[in-house]
C-alpha cells in the first residue's frame, strides 16, 4: 500500500473550557493545531481562552504547535450567508447542527477548490497528530468539516471529530 496512514481531528470551542480543550488534545495526540478561522476571536468570556493570542500562549505552554491558515477560512460574505440560514431557520449560531447547502456550494466552489491544502499534508506527515480548529461544537455546523471530507476523499486521510461531550 501507499505512504504512513495520515491521521487528523478537528475540533471547536464551543462546549469546551481551556483545561478539558487542552486535555482533549492532549488524549488525541495532537502535535499542531491548524487554526482555519477568519476571526481568531471569540465571543463570550467564558471563551476568552480561545482568542488567538491566549490560546497560541495556552498551547505553547502545552507543546503543541500552532499555525494560522486564513486561506481556509470562509469570507465574511459566506459566514453572512450562513447567518441569514440561521436566522431563517431559527437557530443560534452556538446552536447550529448543519451547514446550509448554499453555504457548503459556495466554500467549496470559491474557497476549498483553490486551497492549496500541501502545507496540511504537510502538518500531517511531521508526525503526531494535526488539529482543524474553529469554533463550532458539531463539525456538521462548520466548515473544518468540509475541508476534513477533501482530505479524507482525497488524500486518504482518517479523521476523527473530537467533540466536547
Amino acid at each position: 500500500m501507499g505512504g504512513p496512514m495520515l491521521k487528523m481531528v478537528t475540533i471547536g470551542v464551543y462546549g469546551f473550557d481551556r483545561a478539558s480543550f487542552l486535555r482533549r488534545l492532549r488524549h488525541a495526540d495532537v502535535r499542531r493545531l491548524l487554526d482555519v478561522r477568519q476571526r481568531r476571536g471569540v465571543r463570550g468570556p467564558e471563551y476568552a481562552w480561545a482568542n488567538s493570542l491566549r490560546l497560541q500562549a495556552a498551547l505553547a505552554h502545552a507543546g503543541i504547535a500552532y499555525e494560522h491558515h486564513p486561506e481556509l477560512a470562509p469570507t465574511t460574505e459566506l459566514r453572512h450567508l450562513q447567518y441569514a440560514e440561521d436566522d431563517r431557520q431559527g437557530v443560534g449560531k452556538r446552536s447550529r447542527r448543519e451547514l446550509a447547502a448554499e453555504y457548503t456550494r459556495r466554500y467549496t466552489a470559491e474557497i476549498l477548490d483553490h486551497a492549496d491544502l500541501t502545507p496540511i499534508l504537510s502538518a500531517l506527515l511531521d508526525g503526531g497528530t494535526a488539529a482543524l480548529f474553529c469554533v463550532e461544537s458539531d463539525p456538521e455546523a462548520c466548515h473544518r468539516s468540509l475541508i476534513a471530507r477533501r482530505l479524507a476523499e482525497r488524500h486518504h486521510v482518517t479523521v476523527e471529530h473530537l467533540r466536547p461531550w
